[in-house]
């Protein structure tokens, strides 16, 4: 007998597109309440991609993964990095869990997503953080998907903020900017209704948000002063 529409409403791979929708795997808690209150399942979803998209670099982009990245952990699960732009300080690292819990795969661009495929099908990590390619096509998208489904692990794919009018499989999708108040997040896809409020959010940094640029800042001519050469012999 087909079954009455209320049941297959109540499907987890049912959603309604005026609520949010139900995750299949359970969510980790990102740390953040008012982040929760909007993301499906009141938290990072396990097995999907997730998409952050920052303006520019250390605005906090990885500090607001923290929270979830420590959960992984306390479950015994590691967090693996692929691809970092820059070298991974082991201090900062150190201070969030143990550095025995922490891959890094340093990997070419054309090596990335592979990489990452590798990973997340694997099942045996608690989190990937990657740093793909600014080109990067949909069908190593979409593959990245399906080896992220059915695992319990998280995976933030960091992009270009160029790539946010473009398509993508993910799930969910968020870019993020920097200010004096805080880290702003806009949820710009989601497995529900379009999130029309910006998210301001006190996350972890080193530095004051002051301190944060989008942009460097510009030197005139006039202020401009040599620059020595130093050859080591």
């Amino acid at each position: 007998m087909p079954s009455a529409l209320d049941d297959v409403l109540l499907r987890l791979d049912i959603w309604r597109g005026d609520r949010l929708a139900t995750l299949a795997a359970e969510a980790v808690a990102s740390g953040f309440a008012q982040m929760d209150a909007e993301l499906p399942g009141g938290g990072w979803p396990r097995g999907a991609l997730v998409e952050l998209l920052p303006e520019t670099r250390g605005l906090g982009e990885v500090a607001v993964l923290l929270p979830a990245l420590r959960q992984c952990v306390a479950e015994d699960l590691p967090v693996a990095l692929v691809a970092p732009p820059g070298l991974a300080h082991a201090p900062a690292w150190a201070a969030s869990f143990p550095l025995a819990q922490l891959l890094v795969v340093e990997a070419a661009q054309d090596d990335i997503a592979w990489s990452v495929e590798l990973l997340l099908a694997s099942g045996g990590v608690g989190a990937v953080l990657a740093w793909l390619p600014a080109k990067i096509s949909n069908k190593s998208l979409r593959r990245l998907q399906l080896a992220a489904e059915g695992k319990r692990s998280l995976a933030f794919m960091f992009r270009p903020p160029s790539c946010a009018q473009a398509s993508s499989p993910a799930p969910l999708r968020l870019s993020l900017r920097g200010s004096r108040q805080g880290l702003q997040v806009d949820i710009f896809k989601r497995r529900g209704p379009p999130c029309e409020k910006t998210l301001l959010l006190q996350v972890e940094r080193p530095l004051p948000w002051a301190r944060v640029r989008s942009e460097p800042p510009r030197v005139t001519q006039a202020q401009r002063k040599p620059q020595l050469a130093v050859v080591m012999k």
